[in-house]
């Protein structure tokens, strides 16, 4: 298949049509956080510290990491699951909230010895000035019972989307990559750290550069990079791999051969988000019976879509596929 029939919009790449969309279901596992945003102005300096003083005017509150994915995913029309570890506390009761207002299907469990995670970014002029991170891990009764609650999910769903942010809630990847493939379902993971054989059999992993240098080094030309990805593959059993290049598109690795779709001009905005934005996408046209050759060209749009958005954001429908 050429270059430009991974492209949306052009002759033989159709319009997915919104009821099929609708059909695909799409179990999300994986870390969630709460993102909070203080917007204020600077206008002068601390006289405690050499540091700006912001005034805080406006405040928002956003999905984070697992829970952004599962928010892709329901914005583009399919039914989206999550299933996640939370604190019993304000911010996990937030998530809750913000999930019902996205229309995703919570499968959540609770730890009541878990701070939630928060991500707090403080703005002026839409410049991000500071980031402050709160985070803990959940205790092994927790996940363990989220392990049954997976296995017991499975049937609902079409496609496994494994959304590691190494906070924990993954700690039983292994095993939710056998039983999802045991039970015949298609199970991308969006990868963290350099252990890549906890995600053993998966049958499609999305790094970006920088997280697939970590397991395989540096390469030296496309011919090594291509080399260094069939090996890993072949090692660890990955049906395929989706390479996140930012301002070079992204690049589809499988047994089909090397298809590369390159970036899409846009004004780039913020790139928080983007890798959610893609694999949501991905996960949910597969889920929707659309090729993954295709799939990949209609992400890659996405991607250059959410890019332009300010933060965690989504990419719906219409401006996935406009009139």
């Amino acid at each position: 298949m050429s270059v430009a029939s991974l492209l949306p919009g052009v002759p033989g790449v159709p319009v997915v049509p919104r009821a099929q969309l609708a059909a695909a279901r799409v179990l999300i596992v994986g870390d969630v956080m709460l993102d909070r945003y203080w917007f204020g102005d600077v206008n002068r300096i601390s006289p405690e510290a050499p540091v700006p003083v912001v005034h805080v005017q406006r405040t928002e509150e956003r999905l984070g990491g697992a829970a952004n994915v599962a928010c892709n995913v329901a914005a583009l029309g399919a039914h989206a699951g999550l299933l996640c570890v939370v604190g019993v506390d304000e911010p996990g009761q937030r998530i809750v909230e913000l999930l019902q207002e996205s229309q995703v299907k919570a499968h959540l469990q609770r730890d009541p010895n878990l701070p939630t995670t928060i991500k707090l970014r403080v703005l002026s002029r839409q410049q991000q000035l500071l980031r402050l991170d709160f985070e803990n891990t959940p205790n092994h009764e927790v996940l363990l019972a989220g392990l049954a609650h997976f296995d017991g999910l499975l049937p609902d769903y079409d496609v496994i989307l494994l959304s590691d942010y190494a906070k924990g809630g993954l700690t039983h990847v292994t095993r939710m990559i056998e039983s999802a493939r045991g039970a015949g379902k298609t199970v991308l993971v969006d990868p963290k750290g350099d252990d890549w054989e906890r995600y053993r059999g998966a049958s499609l992993i999305t790094p970006n550069r920088t997280e697939l240098r970590e397991v395989i080094g540096r390469w030296q030309s496309e011919a090594d990079l291509e080399k260094r990805i069939h090996a890993l593959r072949r090692e660890l059993d990955f049906s395929a791999l989706l390479l996140t290049r930012s301002e070079e598109g992204m690049s589809l690795y499988s047994d089909q051969g090397v298809l590369h779709a390159p970036a899409e001009a846009r004004e780039v905005y913020d790139v928080s988000g983007a890798g959610d934005t893609v694999i949501a996408t991905v996960a949910t046209l597969l889920a929707s019976g659309v090729a993954l050759v295709d799939a990949v060209g209609y992400a890659n749009r996405a991607g250059a879509i959410v890019v332009g958005k300010l933060g965690t954001a989504t990419v719906t429908y219409d401006e996935l596929f406009p009139a």
